[in-house]
Formats: structure tokens, C-alpha cells, sequence
């Protein structure tokens, strides 16, 4: 037989028809259905040899695939049945079995495979159920089962272990070792549940004890669950061989004429496979000089499959098997659970608007297998002798009813936030540790290159002052040692002097003058040469001065040093800010999604639990756990938060302002925002920023923090409503207006700022909103004129107002009575309010019913769903002369 690749997930290779059913039922002999024609397909990442999941493929990619496979003669049957030919003729290269009638007619049938009696049990695996198991590791559900008359090898088929030979192993243990070969032992995980199903009752082979095992099914999916079963799991095929041992041992089976191990329950196996994989994401470039890359986190998914093995017991003729007693109640039950079964498959293949899974439990299991989103492969056991032609006709017909059945297989995946967490915990870490080890880094050589510079400084002071001390003595002790010349020769010269008087008592004095003359010419020489020696010190001196000018010249350049070592470290602290906000970022990630998966994890478990929201559940986090944000405000600081306002990268700035106005949410922080310069930081992005996205949020942050009417008053200070006008008259985006128009609103209910939102522009830029047509922000409009028309309501009825209302000077009137019959119930509430409260003011009533607004306020009394606002109605109608005169003019009651 021609080999080709297994198509994954069920997807068809060829290029075959819709039909739904691959046979068309008996077919004579003499004329018989074609198979359409099979084109190539590409070759996917695991391929089965001979698989008839590919070679039999008709273009549906869901629909039940069946094999058959003959049995050869037993020695019974050899003796019984010599003079007789088989009664069944197997063709596997047509894929096709004649199943004789007589010597001359024959029936004909087509199915997926064909198996031969010399057929190996690694070829059963491959053609029927390799698949299945690599749809089931690709995250779809999946169903083989096998199904004939007792004695034809079922068993031997799905669960022989192969003991004694490795190449008898059944189904079972060759789909565990496919599946614990691929699956990954750090990220996957495999389970086991090995379960019969005996006289309708579900039993544990793993734990005899639990002997009556209930179903549970989701009212919301239908999915099928046995939370009862003993649930192990699986590490290595040695302990899967171990557990399929023991199952073995406790399963129940009988001696019958047609079988000496006649299985007496419905053996099934359920392998619960769970595997991770990871989404595709983007990576993001950040500029911090030097170009680094930051990671996006990606998105691990998890994805559930089950394979279900199923060994159906065989279907006996009580005549022939010769079952009394209890064995005989044993024999009815297993026909009737297959009866069932048939039904199901019956009412599948006919398209049935009724299929009667619940008949029995066999059916229940299997509902996912037969008309649900399971994978299914059916093997179909058949004998050769014809004493049991009757019998292999009927298992014949089953497969073939089978064949008709179409199934919508899916994967199921669900979203690892433990997972995700796990890696931005892991991830934040190492950024906090990089960011600890650098800064230490440059601390340290920082110290360094300051201590190195200062050792050259004083190192250089040092030699200078010696050079300096050396050059003075040097200088004194010439002097010292020339003036000492000085005097020892005028000493020596006066005794010459004294003596030459008392010798030469009698010279003359042109002798006397002589002498003189000699010695002030000596002591002047002696002089000039002083002198000299002077002006060589002097010399001296100044290059020691010029060498000191070079020296502080080099220590110059070591401010320059310094100068380039402290340019160093602002780079370096740019940096760090740069990390610090990386961090920042990831951590306002992490606990938004912890905030998330913990809300998905309540959510479930109230769903689970059938109680739905209560009165006691709510999206806020509770029994003492603090939310996302407010953790996140005591961690970095509501100042760090607002400095990160004014940073250069976009996203910080998004992320912070985010932050903000989750944190103006919660009153208790309000005041401090406040009180830290928060709201003239969000007025100051809502004036300068154009980025559509900030101005959302920090309009978001305005409209919490301006249900507060002290922030009322502070915002009105600091110009906010006309900046909140500008916004409102550029914006486009529906989400912005509606928080402008929601900040606008919550000043609208201060009756301090009536002439204020007038004068300012107010209430103009909120009828200018409704240009955008959303229906939050009408909402949001509605809202705010039915605060304003209370609050000059309430001043009109003080004393404190007179004259019309602003509202109707700004030509609000037409659109409240054109949106006073709004479908929006939101909408049309508010303006309702609005219009009784403008009606209350008695100076208002002769524009109101020149406006149209008199029938809007009559249809309000009589029709209006809320009795407070049609008894408001119905008071201000009959409190107000000018109505009530109108109201009689025109007739109304």
C-alpha cells in the first residue's frame, strides 16, 4: 500500500467533494461507488505511514474515519469450518470488503482502511490511531474505539500491553509513547483516569472501591467530566505499562463458547494532555544613546486535550455464546448499551433533530466522540467464518453509519496569567538588580577617579612647596654666606689699616688716600658680584614660578577631568531614569494584570459555584487585599508618579497618567493629589499635549477628581473649563468628549459656577458635543443640563435668581425637546429632569411653549416609566399659571 502524510488537525489533503457520508451503503458486486480522487497535500510536522486519515480524506475535515480490520481463522473455526470458504473478502489496495451472500452475490463496501488478518499492530496504529494522537498534541480532543462481535479481537487490538512482544502492543501503549515522546516534562503535564463501564455503572480499575462513578456535565459547554475518577500523572511509560497492568487485573471478563476471555465491560482510558505555548509579540526599541532593547512580555496560552481509547465489549447472540445466569444479565446490558450507541449513531448519520445520548451511559461518555468536537477514529472488528455472517454484517453496517457522522473539532486554549506573572516578576527583578549593580558601578568609580584626582592635586602641592622651601634656602645661605665674606675682609682690612699707622707713623697722606681708593674698589667689585648673584636668584626664582604656573595648569586639566567625569555620571543617571521608568512600567503590567487574573479567577469561581453576582460581589478587590493601583502609589510615590508626567518618552507618560486617574477615582486620594500639584499637572497636559490618549485619561482624571466641590472651585481657578472647552470644540474621539463632557457635567451641579460655566463657555462646548452623536457622551450631555436646570431650580425658588435661564439663552431649548422622547433611557431620564426643573421657573414657561416644550412636559406626566418624574411633571403643569392657561386654550386634560 502507497504511503502518504497524515494531515494534521483533520485538515483535508485532497480536493474531494462535500459529501458528507464516504459510502453510500450495499453496493452489488457488479457495480459499486467510486472513491473520489485524491490530489497531493504538503507534509506537516509528524506524518504516518499509510494513514487513512489522508489517504481516505473526502473534503470533511471532522467526520468520523473507520477501519476494519478481519481476524484470522482461530483453530476452532479451522475444524468447524474447513469445508467452507470465508465469508469475507478483503481488498485493501480498493480499500474495500466483499461479504459474500452465497457462491454468486456478494455485498460490497468501502471504508477509510482496510486491514487485512496479517495486518501488524504497528500498522493498525499508524493507519487508525496515530492521528488522533497528534490532533490531541496539537490541542483538539480525540476518540478511538474499537467495536465488533466478541472474540474478534477488539481488545487485543486497543490494549494488549506486549509483554512478552514488544511488536504486540496495542493502541494504548504505543499512544502513550507517542505522547510522552513530544510533550515537553518542565512546561506539559500528562494524566491518566482508566475506567470500565460495567451493568451501567462506572467503575475505577485503578481503585476498585470507587465502584459507582457519577457524570457531571457543564450546563453551559455540555462537556462531559468524571470528577469522581482517580486522576494519575504519567512520567514515563514504564509507570503508564504499571497502571494499564493493574487496570488489566481488575477489569471483569468471563468464559463464554465464543471467547475464553470474553470482556464483560466497556474498558475506557482518558488521557489528559496540557501543554504551553507562547503567542507571537512585537519587541520594542527604546533610545537611551546607546540603543537596548525591551522586551514586550509575550502571551502564553495553555491548551487542554483529551484522548479517550475506548474498548467496547463485544456484542454476543445469547444462543451462540451460550451466557446464563448471570452472565446472561451481563450480556443484556452490553447489548443495550451498544444499542445505544448504534441509536446515536443512527440519529447522527440521518441528521435527526433528537439524538438520545442520555439512553445510556456509554453514550453520555462518548457524546464529544460522535457529533461533538472530538477527533474520532472507529476500528471495526469483523471474523472470517461464515456461521457468523449475521453478526459481521451488522458491525459492517455500523461502521458504515458511522462513517456519515461529521464532527466540529476545536482547541481549547486558555490565557497562562500565573505564567505571565511569574515572568514579569522575574523580569522586573532582574531590571531592579541590573539597575542596583550599575549604580553601585558607578559609585564606585566615581570615588575612584575623585580620589585619584585629589592625590595628583596634593601630590603635585606637595612637590612644589619642596621645590619652592629648597630654592629659599638655597638663596639665604648664599647670602648669609657672602655677607660673612663681607665682614671677615672688613676686619681683615682695619687691622691692616690700624698696623700700617703705628708702622708708618710718618707717611704722608697721598699714601692714606691711596689705600682707600684700593678698597672701595674691591668692596664695589664685591658688590657687583653680589648684586649678580641677586639677579641669578631672582632668575631662579622665576622659573620656579613659571614651573608652579605649569603645575596649576595641569591641575586645571584634573578639573577637566572632573568636569568630563561628572558629564559621565548625568549620562549615567539619565539612564537610570530611563530604567527607573522601564521599571515603572512593568510593574503597573504586572499588577494590572494580577488585578485581572485575579478578577478572572472570582469571576470563575462564581460562575462555577452557580451564584453569579450578589450583592456582596463586586469588580473591587476585598478581604483585605489592596488594589493594583493603590499598591502601586504606596511602591513608587504620588510624586515620583507626577514627576513621570513630564517625562520625554510617550508611553511613561501614558502609563502615569493612567495611574493618576485610577488613583482620582478613590476619594481618600483626591486630597493629596491635589494638595501635590496633581490637578495643575493634568490641566497642564489637557493645555499642551495633542496626543489623543493623554487627553482621554487626563480628562478622565478631571471628571473624578471634579466630583469633589472644593476641586469644583479649584479647577474653575485654574482656567479648567476653558480648557475643557478647547478640548471639546478639537476632539473627535467619542471616548475624550465623554470624559469632557462628564467633567463639564460634574461642574454643571455646583451652584457657585453657574455664571462662570456661562461666561466661560460652558455650556455651549457641551451642545457642542452632541455633534459626535455616541451615545455615552448624549449621556453625559443629558447629565449635565439637568444638573445645571436644578441648580437654577433650586436658586429660583431661594430668591437668589431672576430672569430666564441660561440654558434657553444659549439655545439649549430645542435640543432637550428633541431629545426629550430619546430611546436611550440614560438620555431621556435627564432630559425629563431637565425640563421639569426649567418648567418650575415661572419666566421660562412662555419660551418652553413656544419651543414645543408644554406637549413634551404633558406626555412626561402621562407616560414618563419613573413616578417621581411624572408626579414632578404633573406639579409643575398645575403650579404654573402660564401652563395652565395654555393647557385650557389648547384643551388638554
Amino acid at each position: 500500500m502507497a504511503s502518504s502524510a497524515a494531515c494534521r488537525n483533520g485538515a483535508p489533503r485532497g480536493g474531494g467533494g462535500g459529501a458528507r457520508s464516504l459510502a453510500g451503503g450495499n453496493l452489488r458486486s457488479s457495480s459499486y461507488k467510486s472513491r473520489p480522487s485524491q490530489l497531493p497535500g504538503s507534509t506537516l510536522r509528524r506524518s504516518s505511514t499509510g494513514s487513512f486519515a489522508a489517504a481516505g480524506d473526502d473534503g470533511v475535515p471532522g467526520r468520523v474515519r473507520v477501519a476494519v480490520r478481519l481476524r484470522p481463522r482461530n483453530a476452532e473455526e479451522m475444524v468447524a469450518d474447513a469445508d467452507f470458504a470465508d465469508c469475507v473478502e478483503v481488498q485493501p489496495e480498493l480499500k474495500r470488503l466483499k461479504l459474500r451472500k452465497n457462491n454468486w452475490d456478494s455485498d460490497t463496501y468501502e471504508f477509510d482502511e482496510v486491514l487485512t488478518e496479517f495486518a501488524s499492530q504497528k500498522r493498525v496504529y499508524e493507519v487508525v490511531a496515530k492521528p488522533v494522537v497528534e490532533s490531541v498534541l496539537d490541542g483538539y480532543n480525540g476518540t478511538v474505539m474499537a467495536y465488533g462481535q466478541t472474540g474478534t479481537g477488539k481488545t487485543f487490538t486497543v490494549g494488549h500491553l506486549g509483554d512478552g512482544d514488544t511488536a504486540s502492543r496495542g493502541i494504548m501503549v504505543r499512544a502513550m509513547e507517542d505522547i510522552l515522546a513530544d510533550v515537553a516534562p518542565e512546561t506539559d503535564s500528562v494524566s491518566v483516569s482508566y475506567l470500565q463501564l460495567y451493568m451501567e455503572a462506572i467503575q475505577d480499575l485503578l481503585d476498585p472501591t470507587n465502584d459507582n462513578i457519577s457524570i457531571v456535565e457543564d450546563p453551559k459547554t455540555g462537556d462531559v467530566s468524571l470528577p469522581g475518577a482517580t486522576l494519575l500523572e504519567i512520567r514515563d511509560q514504564q509507570s503508564f505499562v504499571e497502571l494499564l497492568s493493574i487496570g488489566e487485573a481488575h477489569r471483569i471478563a468471563a468464559n463464554t463458547k465464543l471467547n475464553t476471555e470474553s470482556s464483560r465491560s466497556h474498558a475506557i482510558l482518558m488521557v489528559h494532555v496540557k501543554r504551553s505555548v507562547v503567542s507571537q509579540d512585537d519587541t520594542l526599541s527604546i533610545e537611551n544613546g546607546n540603543s537596548s532593547h525591551f522586551v514586550k512580555p509575550l502571551r502564553p496560552l495553555i491548551r487542554k486535550s483529551k484522548l479517550v481509547l475506548v474498548d467496547l465489549a463485544g456484542s454476543e447472540r445469547v444462543h451462540k455464546s451460550g451466557s446464563e445466569g448471570h452472565m446472561l444479565e451481563e450480556a443484556k446490558s452490553i447489548n443495550l448499551s451498544l444499542s445505544a450507541l448504534g441509536k446515536c449513531i443512527n440519529a447522527l448519520a440521518e441528521n435527526c433533530a433528537h439524538v438520545p445520548v442520555r439512553d445510556s451511559k456509554l453514550t453520555r461518555l462518548l457524546k464529544d466522540s460522535f457529533g461533538g468536537t472530538a477527533r474520532t477514529s472507529l476500528i471495526v472488528t469483523i471474523g472470517p467464518s461464515p456461521r457468523h455472517r449475521g453478526e459481521t454484517a451488522s458491525t459492517i453496517q455500523f461502521g458504515q453509519r458511522a462513517m456519515k457522522v461529521e464532527n466540529m473539532l476545536k482547541i481549547k486554549e486558555e490565557f497562562d496569567y500565573k505564567s505571565l506573572s511569574r515572568k514579569l516578576e522575574i523580569q522586573v527583578d532582574k531590571l531592579i538588580a541590573e539597575n542596583e549593580r550599575q549604580q553601585k558601578a558607578y559609585e564606585y568609580e566615581l570615588e575612584r577617579m575623585n580620589q585619584e584626582a585629589q592625590n595628583r592635586i596634593a601630590e603635585v602641592e606637595r612637590n612644589f612647596a619642596e621645590a619652592l622651601e629648597k630654592e629659599r634656602l638655597k638663596c639665604q645661605m648664599e647670602y648669609m654666606e657672602s655677607v660673612k665674606k663681607l665682614e671677615e675682609k672688613m676686619l681683615t682690612n682695619q687691622r691692616k689699616h690700624g698696623s700700617d699707622g703705628i708702622i708708618r707713623n710718618g707717611c704722608n697722606g697721598e699714601d692714606q688716600v691711596v689705600s682707600v681708593s684700593d678698597e672701595v674698589a674691591e668692596v664695589r667689585k664685591l658688590l657687583q658680584n653680589e648684586t649678580q648673584r641677586r639677579k641669578a636668584s631672582e632668575e631662579e626664582v622665576n622659573k620656579l614660578n613659571t614651573r608652579m604656573g605649569q603645575l596649576m595648569q595641569s591641575e586645571a586639566g584634573g578639573d577637566g577631568e572632573i568636569l568630563r567625569i561628572h558629564q559621565l555620571l548625568e549620562v549615567e543617571t539619565q539612564k537610570k531614569k530611563k530604567l527607573e521608568e522601564e521599571v515603572m512600567i512593568l510593574k503597573s503590567q504586572l499588577l494590572q494584570l494580577s488585578y485581572e487574573a485575579d478578577q478572572s479567577r472570582r469571576y470563575m469561581e462564581r460562575v462555577g459555584s452557580g451564584n453569579g453576582l450578589n450583592g456582596t460581589d463586586s469588580p473591587s478587590v476585598n478581604n483585605g487585599e489592596k488594589a493594583p493601583v493603590g499598591t502601586l502609589f504606596e511602591q513608587v510615590g504620588l510624586h515620583q508618579i507626577l514627576s513621570y508626567l513630564e517625562s520625554e518618552d510617550a508611553n511613561v507618560q501614558i502609563h502615569a497618567v493612567k495611574v493618576l486617574a485610577n488613583l482620582a477615582a478613590e476619594e481618600a486620594n483626591q486630597e493629596k493629589i491635589v494638595e501635590a500639584g496633581g490637578l495643575t499637572s493634568l490641566l497642564m497636559l489637557l493645555r499642551k499635549f495633542e496626543d489623543e490618549t493623554v487627553r482621554r485619561v487626563a480628562a478622565g482624571a478631571i471628571a473624578n477628581l471634579a466630583m469633589n466641590e472644593t476641586n469644583q472651585e479649584l479647577i474653575m481657578t485654574q482656567g479648567g473649563i476653558t480648557l475643557l472647552t478647547m478640548t471639546a470644540a478639537d476632539a473627535e474621539d467619542p471616548q475624550t468628549l465623554r470624559m469632557v463632557a462628564g467633567a463639564i457635567a460634574n461642574l454643571c451641579g455646583n451652584d457657585k459656577l453657574q455664571m462662570k460655566l456661562k461666561s466661560e463657555g460652558g455650556i455651549k462646548a457641551l451642545l457642542g458635543m452632541v455633534r459626535c452623536g455616541h451615545a455615552d457622551v448624549l449621556s453625559q450631555v443629558a447629565r449635565g443640563i439637568a444638573n445645571f436646570a436644578k441648580c437654577e431650580s433650586r436658586a429660583a425658588t431661594q430668591g437668589t435668581k431672576n430672569g430666564r435661564s441660561l440654558l434657553i439663552d444659549d439655545g439649549a431649548l430645542p435640543w432637550i425637546v428633541q431629545n426629550a422622547n430619546n430611546e436611550a433611557a440614560p438620555i431621556r431620564r435627564h432630559i425629563e429632569l431637565a425640563l421639569c426643573h426649567l418648567a418650575q421657573h415661572e419666566v421660562n414657561a412662555k419660551e418652553m411653549i413656544s419651543g414645543g416644550a408644554l406637549w413634551e412636559l404633558v406626555r412626561i406626566s402621562h407616560d414618563c416609566s419613573r413616578e417621581d418624574i411624572r408626579s414632578l411633571a404633573r406639579r409643575t403643569l398645575n403650579s404654573s399659571p402660564t401652563f395652565r392657561s395654555e393647557m385650557r386654550r389648547l384643551r388638554i386634560d
